[in-house]
């Protein structure tokens, strides 16, 4: 099954790319679109046939490939990778569906668009740190092509930006899978969470280095961070969507998998520093998302904020943390392509995203009420409003880093707050107010913008039932993320001290033998 996700968007771009004669753009994208809804379906079928029980990897395939050199096709999926396998299939469909009919060279747009899906799947899923790497890799040139081609007026130097920092990054994260099974003495590249488990303390200490920079540009973190709003501003909305809601993922996913239990000694010295990045990353996110009058890279800085959440909670290095790692990266993929999505809708109906231009969009009559009404929802979401997924998990961090980290993470909390602000600007600006779009409609009596459809609407309607959905029933996430972080911390074999107030609201693994075999005194605790 895990060889059939790969395969459909695959044979995908293989069918777009040799399709014989003229490839109309519609025609293009209905062929891109039914491959992706069987994608999706083969994952909602893993999702189904998912077992709770086990807290390993379920559906592995092993098949030997290059053995001289450690290579060996190795997949498996667990409740790390699930969720977003099934992100990535959805947010690649919404990127197809929102991708305009008139798309020029839609043969290799949408060839492009599938093997970036074919590759993030195989990211996700690969058990084998180089078929990771390989994999890793293979969407930078897409990302590159559909940045440089289908990107806005500064598209090349967006585009050549991202290709240098995401070049670095693929060596860093290269160059420390090599020391890490060179030192470890396999002769496999094939992943095991103890290889790292028997180094020196200094040699982990620069293998972690390496990880945390490669991932750290791909998440990203501040100062890692300068490729991202320029990408956002030059890449068109489907590829926005697709950047924000998945490929940011494969760092978080990356640095979670492969550097949290793999170097753990190390990582637990390192926490409280890392903790203060993620500070620093959040608060610097937010205040430059302030400053912009582009709405387009007001997201964007938005982004740099909220990933540095997914780090405070990994630096914590407890359960809950380790669910609120998980849940705040699924949650932040719906949120931010809900947001490119409305903003990309703005943008075409108008043709400018200046806050100092753009007013009065929620006007009913003639302005975009629905998607102005979308646009609220999603900020609702991503400043942490209670009923929606923002809220839980941002909660679910901060209740899990709290403990460990106390003043890091109420630093984080007032990012949170200054979330509201800045998207709160935008709210204001942009769509109250009399309705002008541009400065030559300011002194018009009745503006009126042009008619959005239901393909426009369609992906984020679908996007607000998701927010709401996990919003108000959280447990239909974490049941499947739980097992798998709770096993990912028991294999640590150094653990962060935590405080006696957080051991008290864990939940005894065997109430009933612990109970009775335990003392009076830690029996009232």
């Amino acid at each position: 099954m895990l060889s059939a996700l790969l395969l459909i968007p695959l044979l995908g771009a293989i069918l777009v790319g040799c399709w014989p004669g003229k490839l109309t753009s519609k025609l293009a994208k209905n062929v891109s679109v039914g491959c992706l809804l069987v994608n999706l379906a083969v994952s909602l079928y893993l999702l189904t046939q998912f077992d709770l029980t086990i807290t390993g990897l379920q559906f592995q395939e092993s098949l030997p490939w290059l053995e001289t050199l450690g290579l060996g096709y190795e997949l498996g999926l667990d409740g790390l990778s699930l969720p977003l396998v099934i992100i990535n299939s959805l947010l690649s469909l919404v990127s197809v569906y929102a991708s305009d009919d008139d798309t020029r060279r839609p043969r290799l747009y949408y060839c492009l668009l599938l093997m970036i899906t074919f590759a993030v799947a195989g990211a996700f899923v690969a058990q084998n740190l180089l078929l990771f790497f390989i994999f890793y890799e293979l969407e930078l040139i897409p990302l590159y092509l559909l940045i440089a081609i289908w990107g806005g007026p500064q598209r090349g130097y967006a585009a050549t930006k991202f290709l240098i920092y995401t070049a670095i990054s693929g060596i860093l994260i290269l160059a420390s899978f090599l020391g890490l099974v060179w030192l470890s003495g396999s002769s496999s590249f094939d992943y095991s969470a103890t290889m790292g488990h028997g180094l020196p303390w200094i040699q982990q200490a620069v293998l972690l280095a390496a990880l945390l920079i490669g991932f750290g540009i791909k998440i990203p973190l501040f100062p890692l961070h300068t490729w991202l709003p320029d990408a956002h501003v030059q890449a068109s909305t489907p590829i926005s969507v697709l950047l924000a809601g998945v490929l940011l993922k494969l760092g978080t996913y990356g640095l979670f998998r492969f550097g949290v239990v793999t170097f753990s000694e190390v990582w637990v010295d390192l926490a409280p520093y890392l903790a203060w990045w993620a500070v620093v990353s959040v608060l610097y996110g937010s205040l430059a998302a302030i400053a912009q009058t582009d709405m387009k890279k007001m997201v964007a800085y938005s982004s740099v904020g909220h990933m540095g959440y997914v780090l405070l909670a990994a630096s914590a290095s407890n359960p809950l943390s380790f669910v609120g790692t998980v849940f705040q990266m699924v949650s932040h993929g719906f949120i931010s392509a809900l947001l490119f999505l409305a903003v990309g809708v703005v943008y075409k109906k108008t043709g400018t995203r200046d806050l100092t231009v753009l007013r009065g969009l929620l006007n009913p009559e003639r302005g975009l009420p629905i998607i102005g009404s979308v646009m609220v929802l999603a900020v609702m979401a991503s400043a942490g409003i209670p009923g929606m997924v923002g809220f839980i998990s941002e909660f679910i961090v901060y209740r899990g880093s709290f403990a460990s980290f106390a003043p890091q993470t109420l630093l984080c909390l007032l990012g949170s707050g200054l979330t509201a602000v800045y998207f709160l600007l935008l709210v204001n600006r942009a769509f109250f107010g009399r309705l002008a779009t541009t400065k030559n409609q300011a002194l018009e009596q009745d503006p009126v913008l042009p008619v959005v459809t239901w393909q426009d609407r369609m992906p984020a309607l679908v996007l607000v039932g998701l927010l709401f959905m996990f919003g108000l029933s959280p447990s239909w996430m974490t049941r499947w993320i739980e097992p798998t972080t709770t096993s990912m911390y028991e294999a640590m074999p150094i653990k962060l001290e935590l405080s006696s107030a957080h051991l008290a609201t864990m939940p005894l693994e065997n109430p009933s033998t612990d109970l009775a075999s335990c003392s009076d005194e830690d029996c009232a605790l």
